[in-house]
C-alpha cells in the first residue's frame, strides 16, 4: 500500500470534503459514508478535519507499515 499524502488529503477535503471523499482516501469508509449522508455532518466535521487531517494521515500511514521481526 502506498503511503497517504497530507497534501492530497487536503485537496480532496477542500474540493469534495462535504462528500467525505478525503475519508474514503484514508480508508475510513464508515466515517466517509456518514459524512456523505449528512453533508459533512452539517459542515462541523469539515472544520474538525481541517485541523486534524495531518494526524489522521500519520495514523493511517503508521498502521500500514509492517513491523519487521
Amino acid at each position: 500500500m502506498q503511503p497517504k499524502s497530507v497534501g492530497t488529503a487536503y485537496v480532496l477535503w477542500f474540493f469534495l470534503g462535504a462528500l467525505g471523499i478525503h475519508q474514503f482516501y484514508l480508508g475510513k469508509t464508515a466515517r466517509a459514508v456518514s459524512m456523505l449522508l449528512t453533508f459533512g455532518w452539517l459542515t462541523i466535521g469539515l472544520w474538525i478535519d481541517l485541523f486534524t487531517l495531518p494526524g489522521q494521515v500519520r495514523k493511517v500511514n503508521a498502521a500500514a507499515v509492517p513491523v519487521a521481526v
